[in-house]
This record gives structure tokens, C-alpha cells and sequence, in this order.
């Protein structure tokens, strides 16, 4: 681990009630709150079943940390991938979230074998993540009638210059059974959320998004093309509406799986990039 960096373990497998614990998403405040959230997986590892979506939040930098806070329990359900994303000029903090039955596994989701399917929810803070309301269900906004799969994240979504909250996502087609990117965005600071631009070509699906400085927005994808192990990257020049054709970034290897992009201004102007860097295996 580089000499800059410092480890802390937030929560552990196998403490506080949880087997597991996964997808996390963290973001900052304007009044410097670091707020982390994540799955809670409360009988196994897997994806599906009774998972709660749980916070910590810091107000010293990530030095220490509040106790472990429910955000969402429903039960046997399943409440999991959080996307967090901090509107700059009103102070809230949004989490898109998705749902699903616990007794309904992914494959039978896809399959349209399951007794439900797969819903897109909001909730969001005020009061810099102190308390939550109640979440609000969105898919019809935000998802179409021949998608089955859907995921909102991993990871954290952005706000654009513009004002625009920009949430990544991805999704799988009901009969074709493939796999594609999109975003969801919000001009009126979270009160609604309307459905961008899908990737026009398949096997990519878990993204985030970057603003680079001459305003084009830059998705960066999981890439299910096992002859390339690189990471996949569209471009949008409309604010996510609308993005090219997928290429690959053979710089970024992986070995598919989730990785992270952020834009970093406190000191200087960089564009950060994290990942397992191997074409072979998850390791980091």
C-alpha cells in the first residue's frame, strides 16, 4: 500500500448480524461529512436473498467513524446496490437503490422466471446523513419495459457543471439477454430522475462516470469480452443523453470486474482510476 495511504476495516464479515458485507459507495459533503454505504448480507454471500442497505458516516475525514445506521431493511427483500451522489448546491445527499424479492435469484429475474423483478428506488439526507426518508420507487421513470436485470452503481454517481446529478447504471434486454450501460439524470436537483443514454453496443455493464475538463462526459465499464480484458469507454458530448460506440482503453486491464473513476481537484486536476489491475484474476 503506498506510504500516502492509511487502511481502516469499516465493517468486518461476520460482525453485527451481517455474513457479508459488499458494494460499497462513498462520497463527501460541502461540510466535509464522509459518508460510506453498503450492502448488508445477512445469511450468505451471494447476491440475492434478505440484504439490508446500511451507513456509516465520518466527520473527521474517515479517521472515525459513527456506528453502523440502517438505511433500508425490508424484511426478507433484497435492498442492495447503493449509488450515492452529493447535490453541491442544496447540500443533499441522494442514494439510488434497487430491489428485488428475496426469494428471486438474478438468474430468474433475467430469465422472467421470477415471481418479481428488479425496482429502481431513491432516498436521500438533508441533514447530512443523520436521517433518511422513506425510499420512493422511480422505475417507471427510469427503466424500460424489456429490461429485466437492472443495477443502479457500484460505486457513486456525479454532478455535472451543468447542476445535473448523473447516476450510472446497467441493464440486460428481456429477450436478447444482453448486457448494456446507461445512466439515469436529474435537472431539478434529485426531485426527479429521467432515463439518459444507453451504450449502443452490448457486454459492458457495471460503470461510473467522470467529467473531464472540456465538459464531455466519460463512461468507464466492466467489459464482458474475454479477448479484450480492458476496460470499455464511451463518450458523451450532451451530458449523458446520448454516447458513442464502446471502445477499450488497453492502458486499463481487468479482469472484469467493477473498478472506479473519479475527478480529483483539491490539489491540482487529475483524473483517479482504481481497479484489481490483472487480466487474470481479482487481486489487487
Amino acid at each position: 500500500m503506498p506510504a500516502f495511504c492509511e487502511q481502516t476495516d469499516l465493517l468486518v464479515s461476520g460482525t453485527e448480524g451481517y455474513h457479508t458485507y459488499r458494494i460499497p459507495s462513498i462520497v463527501s459533503t460541502p461540510h466535509g461529512t464522509v459518508m460510506m454505504f453498503c450492502e448488508g448480507r445477512k445469511e450468505a454471500g451471494s447476491d440475492t436473498g434478505d440484504i439490508d442497505l446500511l451507513c456509516k458516516r465520518s466527520t473527521d475525514g474517515g479517521n472515525t467513524w459513527s456506528e453502523t445506521r440502517m438505511v433500508w431493511d425490508d424484511c426478507e427483500n433484497t435492498c442492495g446496490n447503493p449509488c450515492s451522489v452529493v447535490d453541491e448546491i442544496t447540500g443533499t445527499i441522494w442514494l439510488l437503490m434497487t430491489h428485488n424479492l428475496g426469494i428471486d435469484k438474478e438468474s430468474q429475474i433475467i430469465d422472467c422466471k421470477s415471481q418479481g423483478t428488479r425496482t429502481v428506488w431513491i432516498t436521500s439526507s438533508m441533514d447530512d446523513g443523520l436521517t433518511w426518508q422513506e425510499p420512493v420507487e422511480i422505475t417507471e421513470s427510469v427503466k424500460e419495459e424489456n429490461w429485466t436485470w437492472y443495477a443502479t452503481g457500484p460505486g457513486a454517481g456525479i454532478q455535472l457543471a451543468s447542476g445535473r446529478l448523473v447516476i450510472p447504471c446497467d441493464h440486460i434486454e428481456a429477450m436478447s439477454k444482453r448486457y448494456f450501460s446507461h445512466v439515469i439524470h436529474s435537472d431539478d436537483h434529485g426531485e426527479s430522475w429521467k432515463l439518459g443514454g444507453t451504450t449502443p453496443d452490448d457486454d459492458v455493464n457495471e460503470c461510473e462516470a467522470v467529467e473531464l475538463e472540456n465538459g464531455v462526459l466519460l463512461l468507464n465499464m466492466r467489459n464482458y469480452d474475454l479477448d479484450q480484458k480492458t476496460r470499455a469507454v464511451g463518450v458523451s458530448y450532451d451530458g449523458g443523453d446520448s454516447w458513442s460506440h464502446v471502445k477499450h482503453d488497453p492502458t486499463l486491464i481487468e479482469p472484469t470486474c467493477q473498478a472506479s473513476i473519479r475527478r480529483a481537484t483539491r490539489d491540482g486536476d487529475y483524473i483517479l482510476f482504481s481497479n484489481p489491475a490483472s487480466q487474470v484474476e481479482r487481486e489487487n
